[in-house]
């Protein structure tokens, strides 16, 4: 039986020196499995966020990936897809995925996104 791929795809913003950092951040964290994933820049790549159905001024604001699967999961979703594959990070994969404390990580990372591209004239 053929190995399954566990390689999933990370739609971000090179753009932005927080999400440059944050990836390399993850990729430290995550040591041997940071080779599973493709970092994807969403900067002028419009055709290509359009082929995958994602609005691309929805990926300026929220974070995408592509499963192993090839499912695209967005936002919160996409965080904590991250986050359960780095040992270290799982308990807040599971913390932030819950009911009560999700809609205001939703509400604080939507705000903290909009001010800064707000702040760079991007939107």
């Amino acid at each position: 039986m053929p190995k399954q791929s566990n390689h999933i795809t990370v739609y971000y913003d090179a753009s932005c020196p927080r999400c440059v950092k944050d990836r390399e951040n993850y990729k430290h964290m995550a040591g041997e499995s940071a080779h599973d994933v493709c970092w994807m820049d969403i900067t002028d790549h419009d055709d290509e966020l359009l082929a995958l159905a994602i609005d691309p001024h929805k990926a300026l604001r929220e974070l995408h990936v592509k499963d192993k699967h090839g499912h695209i999961l967005s936002e919160l979703d996409a965080y904590i897809l991250l986050m359960q594959r780095v040992p270290r990070l799982r308990a807040i994969a599971w913390l932030i995925g819950l009911p009560v404390i999700r809609p205001v990580i939703a509400w604080l990372y939507h705000r903290m996104v909009n001010r800064r591209l707000h702040r760079q004239r991007r939107i």
